[in-house]
């Protein structure tokens, strides 16, 4: 009988950990996802041809590189506009910074410098894992010091980013950071690494209950990435900070569900007498820009006025 139940408990772990390790290389590892569009495709059809090509082909770029904490290549763009003011941009989930001309545009016609990273495991930085933002935000801290080595102590800096890299700004914003920081942007970001795959495991493998798979992935990302998919949580990042936030959200988002975006903006709602939720109706995920284009530049410009910057 001892026998019957070690073999059981042997066999039920060594399916925990194939579920675990599955689930990891789908959505953790840095493989290429049938489920994610591959790049913006540059089409003089696409409304948004002008800014997208004014980033690949037109505007200057000064490649800024930066060694991670854990020794990591990470690679971005610059793009000078010779102010004191700069936005750093984070991009999305397997993306790079070729995603984000729409938004390097925005700013840069606001007047601000723009850097933009590859994140790690993204476009030409290196790593071969994605980290929900959790170790992403050491690598935006070592961004925003140099900004301000490179752009000098008087530098005011907003940390931007759309779905990941909203998270990563967010979780940055959870950090101490330095005085030049002013402020934080996010589009269409999760409340946790863990509620989100959550979320997206019941939408694509509903069969699968998440209360099982979640929690060994989570074990397995520890073993293979480093961290628990727990600790990368925006939600309490938001809550500890001080800084100004504009949340933005689709009312249409069902890859982030627009319910997080009104979480995370409870959670910081009093935390800053300028943070503010703006809700794009009809909007998908990322898709809140090119949905309401006047409506996002009016917001942007808002709350970098009521920030004074």
């Amino acid at each position: 009988m001892l026998s019957i139940v070690l073999v059981l408990v042997l066999a039920s772990g060594v399916i925990e950990l194939i579920i675990g390790n599955y689930f990891y290389d789908y959505a953790i590892k840095n493989d290429a996802k049938d489920f994610i569009p591959q790049g913006v495709s540059l089409d003089t059809e696409n409304p948004n041809y002008e800014a997208l090509n004014w980033y690949k082909n037109e505007v200057k770029k000064t490649l800024w590189t930066q060694e991670s904490t854990d020794g990591l290549l990470l690679k971005s763009d610059y793009l000078e506009n010779h102010s004191e003011k700069t936005v750093i941009i984070a991009h999305g989930y397997m993306g790079s910074r070729q995603d984000m001309g729409l938004y390097a545009r925005m700013f840069y016609d606001l007047g601000y410098n723009v850097l933009l990273p590859d994140a790690r495991g993204h476009g030409e930085s290196e790593g071969d894992y994605v980290g929900f933002g959790w170790a992403e935000r050491k690598d935006y801290q070592l961004w925003i010091n140099q900004v301000i080595q490179k752009k000098g102590s008087d530098s005011k800096i907003i940390l931007f980013g759309v779905s990941m890299g909203a998270a990563t700004v967010m979780m940055t914003a959870g950090e101490k950071l330095p005085s030049q920081v002013k402020g934080v942007i996010e589009d269409c970001g999760y409340t946790t690494a863990k509620e989100e795959l959550a979320y997206q495991q019941r939408q694509m493998f509903p069969k699968i209950p998440a209360i099982v798979s979640i929690p060994i992935t989570s074990l397995v990302t520890k073993f293979r990435a480093g961290y628990f998919l727990g600790e990368a949580d925006a939600l309490q990042a938001v809550q500890k900070s001080r800084l100004p936030i504009l949340f933005i959200h689709g009312t249409q988002d069902h890859f982030v569900p627009t319910s997080m975006g009104k979480r995370l903006y409870a959670a910081a709602k009093g935390n800053n007498s300028h943070n503010h939720l703006f809700l794009v109706s009809g909007a998908e995920h990322g898709e809140a820009l090119k949905k309401d284009k006047s409506g996002y530049y009016q917001e942007v410009e808002t709350f970098l006025f009521s920030i004074k910057l």
